[in-house]
């Protein structure tokens, strides 16, 4: 009995070591799942606050502002294609528009003194000096002015028929010649020059009107030199 209770007794003392060894991980595994699944099944033993901010989501983001929006108003009116159209409903309310009065005539004139002068009339001077008397207008002396053919031809008091050239004769050439002339305030002629006419006609036609003499064309009460035209006719009928 001794000898069986020493180890080193020789091997015979027999011990279940392996059984053992898996009993203990097998009763360590079975713990460590039961601690595992308490959490799981009891949650009231968890801490709520962790699990609440780790649960809730984040706030979205502002909206973005409303894009302003512009009403038309649009007029109601009936003229369409610039024509005026027949209205489909009798309106409730007429508006009656009123014009503004225009002012009253004013009596003054442009240019005036305000409250006028005693003494003044309307169809004084303007700008004239108060109290002063009224000047006189200058006149413009005229020298020359421009008369139509047909008002001078009133004022002949000798005309000089033109001699026919014969050359013109045989050749039968006639037609008119134009002259342009200034009559002096003597009523002579000053100054004479050709415009139109045959090359044949021309010289006659100026030799003739050279000699003709006019009444002095008198303007404002003054002979004035008249700016004119002179037609001389030449036909082969006539001569």
């Amino acid at each position: 009995m001794f000898e069986d209770s020493l180890i080193e007794s020789g091997g015979r003392l027999k011990t279940s070591r392996p059984a053992t060894a898996a009993f203990s991980f097998g009763l360590q595994a079975v713990i460590v799942g039961i601690m595992v699944l308490i959490p799981l099944l009891f949650t009231e033993a968890l801490p709520k606050a962790q699990l609440m901010m780790a649960l809730v989501a984040p706030p979205p983001p502002p909206p973005p502002p409303p894009v302003a929006v512009k009403v038309v108003k649009q007029v109601q009116t009936d003229i369409i294609n610039n024509q005026l159209r027949t209205p489909t409903k009798i309106p409730k309310k007429v508006e009656m528009i009123k014009e503004e009065e225009a002012p009253p005539p004013s009596m003054g004139v442009v240019g005036g003194v305000p409250g006028g002068v005693p003494g003044g009339s309307m169809g004084g001077v303007m700008g004239s000096i108060i109290g002063g008397t009224p000047t006189a207008v200058p006149k413009v002396a005229v020298q020359r002015i421009r008369v139509s053919q047909g008002v001078v031809a009133g004022l002949v008091i000798r005309k000089v028929q033109p001699n026919y050239p014969q050359l013109a004769k045989t050749a039968r050439v006639q037609g008119n010649v134009q002259l342009a002339a200034l009559i002096g305030k003597d009523g002579t002629i000053q100054n004479l020059h050709v415009l139109s006419g045959h090359p044949l006609l021309t010289q006659a036609a100026l030799d003739a009107v050279k000699q003709w003499r006019y009444k002095p064309y008198i303007l404002n009460g003054e002979p004035v030199e008249v700016d004119t035209q002179i037609t001389v006719i030449f036909s082969l009928s006539g001569s």
